[in-house]
């Protein structure tokens, strides 16, 4: 009885201090509703205002669970469940594969930490990944994708695989350990694919800073490797084709009320999702009331999907400030990593002589 009421409260709490996470999940398209009472706010030039701090946090996949099938979206007792158990204290804001999970007592042992493996010698993540408003779904969709109408990022082609097989056999028999090149790009705090384009929702450090004049729009992410993004809404042209960068080149222009961002020039190391240097990608940014933003964002790119596909994250906002990510630990430790792996080869040599 005790913990149907814990439940019960559980729900109730959330109706009350989340209302923004069921806001507009209409399933009618991906067309937002907007309160016909609210006024947009506007900067002195009449352009929307969407400066502010905004978190993309969720637990929404950005691909459909594949037990659940064809349903595109959570019924509402579903979802109520859903975040009941996604948002109680000492949940594990780590575990986003959880929703992946069909079983609800798989994920709440997933979730709770004194289930983890003892191996595994990690701090507390609630304690210090806890967010003032619990991370939940931030939307009744099963899915971020929306197009294709499967949920899932659609199949990688030809051309796709053809540059995987050239990685790998450039990479040769030589382990991910066996030279600095062959390290993540995100461990050596070069690139991380959160940080857009296209925007996603980053695992912790989730927050987004958007700052904004006549000319341009600014967005800073919390968890960042690359400078804020810069985007002039003025009109000049892209950069030359011969420059190519890790978050591309953003190019933005208002759509009425709605802020459009045009990027490509990526390079070749960039690789998005298996991407190609040739990866196009166009966001949308509405804002839709006081404390959301409806983001959606559509790629494109014919030598690594057969069709362009699309998903949306709402965008909610929250309370600063944002913390810095100094991210060094890969470029400073990169000998001592190497190090480390070359005295273990040699442990193993010894005790096969």
């Amino acid at each position: 009885m005790h913990d149907r009421l814990r439940v019960v409260a559980t729900i109730l709490t959330i109706a009350l201090f989340i209302p923004a996470l069921s806001f507009g999940q209409g399933q009618s398209g991906n067309a937002p509703e907007v309160d016909p009472g609210w006024e947009m706010p506007r900067m002195p030039n009449g352009q929307p205002n969407l400066q502010g701090y905004w978190t993309t946090q969720t637990f929404t996949p950005m691909e459909r669970p594949e037990y659940l099938g064809d349903q595109a979206f959570y019924s509402e007792e579903e979802w109520a469940q859903l975040q009941a158990q996604l948002t109680v204290d000492g949940a594990d804001p780590l575990a986003r594969h959880v929703i992946t999970l069909a079983d609800s007592d798989e994920r709440e042992k997933v979730l709770n930490q004194t289930y983890r493996d003892e191996t595994y010698v990690h701090y507390d993540n609630a304690i210090w990944l806890a967010t003032r408003v619990p991370k939940g779904l931030s939307t009744r969709r099963t899915s971020l994708v929306t197009d294709p109408a499967n949920g899932r990022i659609p199949p990688r082609n030809a051309q796709a695989q053809a540059r995987a097989d050239a990685r790998r056999a450039a990479r040769g028999n030589r382990g991910p350990f066996d030279g600095y090149e062959l390290r993540p790009l995100s461990e050596r705090c070069i690139y991380y694919g959160y940080n857009g384009p296209p925007l996603q929702n980053p695992s912790y450090n989730d927050i987004h800073q958007i700052f904004q004049n006549s000319d341009h729009v600014v967005i800073f992410t919390e968890q960042n490797n690359n400078p804020p993004r810069i985007i002039p809404v003025d009109g000049r042209p892209e950069i030359s084709e011969d420059i190519r960068q890790y978050p591309g080149d953003s190019r933005g222009y208002w759509d009425g009320d709605t802020l459009v961002v045009e990027s490509n020039h990526f390079n070749d190391s960039t690789a998005w999702q298996g991407s190609s240097r040739d990866l196009k990608v166009v966001e949308r940014f509405t804002r839709i009331a006081d404390d959301r933003i409806h983001y959606e964002f559509t790629v494109e790119d014919p030598n690594t999907w057969d069709q362009p596909w699309s998903a949306e994250i709402p965008m909610m906002a929250t309370e600063g400030p944002m913390y810095e990510y100094a991210c060094h630990e890969g470029n400073h430790d990169i000998k001592h990593i190497q190090e480390v792996y070359r005295n273990i080869e040699l442990q193993e040599a010894k005790k096969t002589q």
